[in-house]
């Protein structure tokens, strides 16, 4: 079977609202495209149903799209979440210079900010599999494959979406990529937060991703030393490639 490709663009630091509106402008221009395919399709079965033998119908393509950015701190909720998970009030939040957002993802309270490496992935599903719980399970395995290449094991925890470190060990267990993502028409948006070099100190300030009984973690942590980004994107993207079976076409974002 012929490789998806699929559009990388590297957005750099974005406000995470016009990340969003980006997003959301990439998903509904593929909706938009699924949906004159729909479209030329009931034309063209009425025209053959009146006789019309020569009709050529034609659908428009979707694009896929990988796109990796960093934000200015921010949490962020998911639609079902609880906002009491969020421990500091609103003025507090503005004193210290963080921004937050209610979204459209599934998932619960998370935070965004410098060093950690985001990506969001614009898939039109139905080139792929139309599973979402397989969805999920393969972004983990990207980075889970993509923290091996620093020998660090990745693992997942029952009924938990995210990548972790030593889930099944009580006071050891620690999260250290959030996974959290909308689908409309099967094309997907958000997507995973991978804590690389990222102040964690942010998330004393709420409880992630609605569990208070796991830590979180970064790959500096871990390694004890500051990761260099791009080469952790650049395994990102390879291991992206291979679990997704798709080729990584890179463009320059203006």
């Amino acid at each position: 079977m012929e490789k998806q490709k699929v559009i990388c663009r590297d957005l750099g630091l974005m406000e995470y609202q016009a990340a969003w509106d980006y997003q959301e402008k990439l998903l509904l221009e593929n909706v938009r495209r699924k949906s004159v395919v729909f479209s030329q399709e009931s034309i063209g079965r009425q025209r053959l149903a009146d006789g019309d033998v020569g009709v050529k119908i034609e659908s428009l393509p979707t694009r896929n799209y990988l796109l990796f950015t960093e934000h200015p701190p921010v949490y962020t909720l998911g639609k079902s979440g609880n906002k009491e998970n969020v421990l500091l009030t609103g003025e507090e939040l503005r004193k210290r210079g963080i921004d937050f957002f209610h979204t459209n993802r599934g998932g619960d309270i998370t935070f965004h900010g410098p060093e950690q490496i985001v990506g969001y992935p614009i898939l039109d599903l139905e080139k792929f599999y139309t599973d979402i719980g397989r969805y999920l399970r393969n972004l983990e395995e990207v980075i889970i494959l993509s923290m091996a290449e620093y020998g660090i094991k990745g693992d997942r925890s029952p009924g938990e979406t995210g990548v972790w470190i030593e889930p099944g060990v009580t006071g050891k267990a620690r999260k250290i990529c959030a996974i959290g993502v909308r689908c409309s028409r099967w094309v997907t948006m958000h997507g995973f937060a991978f804590n690389v070099n990222t102040d964690l100190s942010y998330f004393n300030h709420i409880v992630p991703c609605g569990i208070s009984d796991k830590q979180v973690t970064s790959l500096q942590k871990e390694l004890d030393k500051k990761m260099n980004m791009e080469e952790v994107k650049e395994k990102i993207k390879k291991n992206f490639e291979v679990v997704f079976e798709s080729e990584l076409v890179s463009e320059v974002f203006f």
